[in-house]
């Protein structure tokens, strides 16, 4: 399995869904990415965006929500209770599943220099990114907030931004780039309205007052529930666990007959820190969750890739409408990269690979991976479409409404097999070039080719019957005719 990362963008709009609608479909476009959860709140006036993407669209995935968010979100006109420096306010890369952090301060780098050049936002590298010492607390990055930093920057030397202009951009303000370990953003509601006391509370909570380790705390009013909130930001777990973020908290209140009266978790949260909740709260000894969580267990049963392409081809198999040959195009074609890639692979690491036919390859490579990405999402968007046109169904005859909506949808249904069989042609054109693939993987990229002509002409055929049902014509006639192209493809020489 290649090598992902968690992405959690921070946007300064909490209220209004459409432009946040807009802003996770940017994001959610691009090859590769995964939404796991999107988390609004109407006091703080921000959203909280989680996905996770491959290294090879990581950074894309997070640069198109930033220009999305340029575009629609002016901080002039933004009030919230959470502090705030940009549109897009913090965009963090998160090592998972075996990725190494480094590459998460790379993908960063990456990031930041993007939306300097491009979107001509001043960025700033914090936490396991930055580059100056006092800018890895994000705190002290976001110092002044939107209104501070407009007054600040250009003047003052030490807000000289890592990339982009040295002075503010007038909506989308400045944007905090950043890789980190995984944190718990957890946050606790007391019924109580005093700010003051709730100010303290939270300044002695916190590492930077003196109280626990690897604790942000910040007081909100929240307006809507006419009480204070402890928010707070567990930058490592392990040190300071939920449960004694909480204790302390309580030690604090309970003199003044204060009662929590909910608490928030925000955003996705570690089974791992959950777990050692349970294991504090419970007194647990001796507990091992690898061996002693029925989830757990499973999960890593499951997760091999034999059980994985099981799964997949029973779900082929029973009789429900999705998974079906659009989801097997997909899956072709993504086999085909693959096979391909791992032969570039191969070839470049032997020894006698001449050094001029190197970059090539490895180009070839990179691309195959990508494209293999775009055509793995392909597999969940052809039974997205068909779920599309069921809905559409679903709507009562004599509604208006459902004849243009099956007809879009229909149209949708034909689009995405159109553009897997398109993603298959652009594989299958690259792996035409095989100057320097090794005779001992030769066989793997003949068996890619053959999965990627099958993977177009399975597409094609979703396209066809889709075609047929479409009324408008000229729409129909020209996705017949493109995907006609892509099959003339594969009855050319083989590699």
């Amino acid at each position: 399995m290649g090598k992902f990362v968690e992405c959690v963008p921070n946007f300064s709009e909490g209220r209004d869904a459409a432009k946040i609608g807009a802003i996770v479909k940017a994001a959610a476009a691009v090859p590769g990415v995964l939404v796991l959860d999107v988390e609004k709140d109407v006091d703080h006036n921000r959203t909280v965006l989680t996905f996770i993407a491959p290294l090879e669209t990581a950074v894309e995935g997070m640069f198109q929500a930033a220009k999305k968010a340029a575009e629609l979100i002016d901080l002039n006109h933004h009030k919230g209770e959470h502090p705030r420096m940009g549109a897009l306010d913090v965009a963090p890369f998160i090592p998972i599943m075996d990725t190494p952090v480094e590459e998460c301060v790379r993908l960063a780098g990456g990031l930041g220099e993007r939306i300097g050049r491009e979107l001509n936002i001043p960025v700033y590298l914090y936490d396991l990114a930055a580059r100056r010492e006092d800018r890895k607390d994000l705190a002290k990055v976001r110092k002044g907030q939107f209104e501070g930093l407009k007054e600040d920057i250009g003047r003052n030397p030490d807000r000289i931004p890592d990339f982009g202009p040295n002075k503010i951009h007038p909506t989308a303000g400045a944007v905090a780039v950043g890789a980190r370990r995984q944190i718990v953003n957890f946050n606790v509601n007391l019924d109580t309205t005093d700010m003051e006391f709730s100010k303290g509370l939270a300044k002695k909570i916190r590492a930077s007052g003196g109280g626990l380790p690897n604790l942000r705390a910040k007081e909100i009013f929240l307006e809507s529930k006419k009480q204070v909130q402890i928010s707070t930001v567990l930058t490592d777990y392990h040190t300071t666990s939920i449960k004694r973020a909480l204790d302390e908290i309580e030690k604090e209140i309970k003199p003044r007959n204060i009662s929590i009266t909910g608490t928030e978790l925000i955003g996705l949260t570690t089974h791992e820190a959950l777990i050692n909740y349970a294991i504090e709260t419970l007194k647990v000894k001796d507990f091992n969750p690898e061996v002693q969580v029925l989830e757990t267990k499973l999960l890593k049963l499951l997760g091999t890739w034999q059980n994985g392409a099981n799964l997949f081809i029973d779900a082929l198999a029973n009789t429900e409408p999705t998974p079906g040959g659009g989801s097997a195009a997909g899956i072709s074609g993504a086999m085909g990269c693959a096979l391909g890639a791992m032969a570039v692979g191969i070839s470049l690491r032997s020894k006698k690979l001449e050094e001029a036919k190197k970059p090539a390859l490895k180009a070839l490579g990179e691309k195959l991976n990508v494209l293999k990405t775009a055509l793995q999402n392909c597999v969940s968007e052809d039974a997205a479409s068909y779920d599309a046109f069921v809905a559409a169904m679903k709507l009562p005859k004599d509604d208006p409404a459902r004849k243009d909506g099956m007809q879009k949808a229909l149209e949708y249904a034909a689009q995405v097999p159109l553009k897997t069989a398109r993603l298959a042609a652009e594989a299958l054109a690259a792996i035409e070039y095989k100057d320097g693939i090794s005779a001992h993987v030769m066989s793997d990229y003949k068996s890619a080719r053959y999965q990627l002509e099958a993977a177009v002409r399975c597409a094609a055929e979703n396209v066809f019957i889709n075609a047929e049902s479409i009324e408008d014509k000229v729409f129909a006639e020209k996705a017949i005719k493109e995907v006609k192209k892509y099959i003339a493809l594969t009855e050319t020489e083989k590699v």
